[in-house]
Formats: C-alpha cells, structure tokens, sequence
C-alpha cells in the first residue's frame, strides 16, 4: 500500500450497477485502511466515476464536488416511473410512436442553459430535517422547490424509439432522472431514465479510474518467488 496514498491522494473509482456510492467507497476504505470520502453521490442504478479523497486530501473533496460533470445514457419514452428511473416499475404507457428526431433536437434547447429544475421526490435532499426519500417511502406529500442548474451541453447521440440515447454536460446538482422525466413530459409521451454512466468530474475521465475490485487487487500483498528456489 502506497504510504503517500494514505498521507492524502486522489482515487477514481468506477463505480459498479447496483453498487451504492457508499459501498464502492466502503469497499475500499477497508481494504486501503485510511481516512477516505467521495465527491459526488451516483444512485445505484448509475455507474461511473466516483472521485475518492484519502487522508488530508479529503480537505478538497468540496471543491471536487463543485466541477461539471458529464452523463451518457438512456432516456426511455412512453411511461413514467415514481422515482423517475427504474428504482420503481413504469406506470401510466402513453403513446410515443409518433414522435420524430426532429421533434427531440426541437425540445433540446428548452433544456439547455440555466435552467429551473425540480429535484424527485426519491432524492437525499432534506426537507423538514429528513430525508426526502425517507418522506416518500412512507407515504407522506411532499413538495419540493425548484432550483437553478446549468446544462452546458445536451446531445441525442442516438435515436431509436422509444430509447433516446444522450450525453450531457452540466452543473453539480443537476439530477439526470428529472432531466429525463421533464423531457418525457414536455413531449407529452413520458419518460424515464433507464441508464446512466457518469463519465466525466472536470478533467477527470472514468477512463482512468479502476472498479472497487481492481483497486483491493493492485493493493493486494503478493507472494514472490525466488526462481532459484524452484526445483
């Protein structure tokens, strides 16, 4: 185990499907043995790039937290779903045959820019000291305010119905499943997300980053073997 690692680094995780961003940080924590947080929650149905700080590094983490991020995933149309992904089961089918990649490019600017947003009902954010998830599992009503976020760039990278496959560019705070759930509406078909991968934190690439498993294997002790021992 790099000593520097545990002094205060930069960890960039992959983080795996159905994996919450606790775990994969949990994962890890035991196997580096140091003080260790993250920047950036991903829900479980995501997976992607999660910036992991060790040691004094963990100092940084809400600077990390504050950069762009950037999505690829799946929009899907005709349903919408309680949590706005597929944490619920698609209800309410409505028609999406009849729309067109021109009617999808025509809607993209309405959803490109600052933008006002209202975050899901299924999300961490407290109201009232609680959590608003915690609220919504137990049946209470709740009513959650929009808040300004910033698309820099939406792009339709494939179309084919009823998947709208996308990446996105935007500021911390953003929630994809609204983006996804408002784009549903705003056609008049519905819409939930049904994939997401969070490609990019800043400069940061999930291209450069190793899943929990990867990470307790290069940390792993190894066994060497002398060749002249060897008979």
């Amino acid at each position: 185990m790099p000593p520097e690692l545990k002094k205060g680094g930069v960890i960039l995780v992959d983080k795996p499907y159905k994996w919450t961003s606790f775990d994969a940080v949990n994962s890890i924590k035991i196997a580096l043995r140091a003080k260790i947080g993250h920047a950036g929650t991903l829900d479980p149905l995501a997976t992607g790039l999660l910036i992991c700080c060790t040691g004094d590094m963990t100092k940084q983490i809400a600077g990390y937290q504050q950069l762009p991020k950037e999505y690829t995933g799946i929009i899907r149309l005709g349903a919408s779903t309680q949590t706005y992904d597929l944490e619920s089961l698609p209800e309410h089918p409505r028609p999406y045959e009849h729309i067109t990649r021109a009617d999808i490019d025509n809607l993209l600017p309405r959803f490109t820019g600052d933008i006002l947003q209202v975050p899901p009902i299924h999300s961490a954010i407290k109201k009232d000291g609680k959590r608003a998830y915690d609220l919504a599992r137990a049946g209470k009503e709740i009513v959650m305010e929009s808040r300004p976020v910033t698309i820099g760039e939406f792009e339709i990278t494939q179309f084919n119905l009823p998947e709208v496959h996308f990446r996105v560019l935007c500021s911390t705070g953003t929630y994809i499943r609204s983006l996804a759930n408002d784009f549903g509406e705003a056609l008049g078909c519905g819409a939930h997300l049904q994939e997401l991968r969070r490609t990019k934190i800043g400069n940061f690439s999930v291209g450069d980053a190793l899943t929990p498993g990867d990470w307790r294997d290069l940390w792993k002790p190894r066994n060497t073997i002398n060749i002249t021992d060897i008979s």
